[in-house]
């Protein structure tokens, strides 16, 4: 018995359904692509990279120390100052530069000890140190404050090699990666240091 056409509309309309649902799962792979991954991949990234750092400045391993960069503005060479102080679980030292060599103007060390490490790495990890703020690699601090402002530089150290650094400042336009308020850091610092005096006019 003729039926009619019915039985051929079907086929064709589950194919273009077919088709199109392939087309818009690909659309959405491409843009997931260029995006760099959905926006759950990036949180857990996040996640993961904040978790890296805050590991490696908690970690009390022997090998393990943690720094403090700052620097003033970009000036002449004669001018440019910049002082670092690095804490590990045996001594604390608080260094001087002076010009772009960092050549040492100063330097000063202090004896320290497994448990004082651990609450200040501790203290640290109270502060936030952990929060990064967009993505870590981002540490190219060249030019940064270059006519009026202070710039911070943390590191975790292995060794004699820095294996994770993020930095900020009191510039607005470059807030940095340190996601962590810099004057409490700073502050946790110096206060490591009994007879800590800033090279700057205006430091915090």
């Amino acid at each position: 018995m003729y039926r009619g056409s019915r039985p051929r509309i079907l086929p064709v309309f589950i194919t273009i359904v077919v088709v199109v649902i392939v087309i818009a799962v690909a659309v959405t792979l491409v843009r997931s692509m260029l995006q760099g991954g959905t926006p759950n991949d990036n949180q857990q990234s996040d996640q993961a990279q904040k978790q890296t750092l805050q590991m490696a400045a908690v970690s009390q391993d022997a090998t393990r120390s943690v720094r403090w960069t700052v620097r003033g503005p970009i000036v002449a060479d004669e001018k440019f100052k910049s002082y670092q102080i690095v804490i590990t679980p045996t001594a604390r030292t608080y260094t001087v530069y002076n010009g772009y060599l960092d050549k040492v103007e100063s330097q000063k060390t202090y004896d320290n000890n497994a448990t004082a490490y651990e609450q200040f790495t501790y203290a640290l990890d109270k502060a936030n140190i952990g929060v990064v703020r967009g993505k870590e690699d981002d540490s190219d601090i060249r030019g940064v404050c270059a006519t009026n402002g202070i710039v911070y530089k943390f590191e975790t150290v292995n060794g004699a090699t820095a294996d994770h650094t993020v930095w900020g400042s009191t510039c607005k336009d470059s807030p940095g990666t340190l996601g962590a308020d810099p004057l409490k850091i700073h502050a946790l610092f110096v206060n490591q240091i009994p007879e800590f005096k800033s090279s700057f006019n205006n430091i915090y």
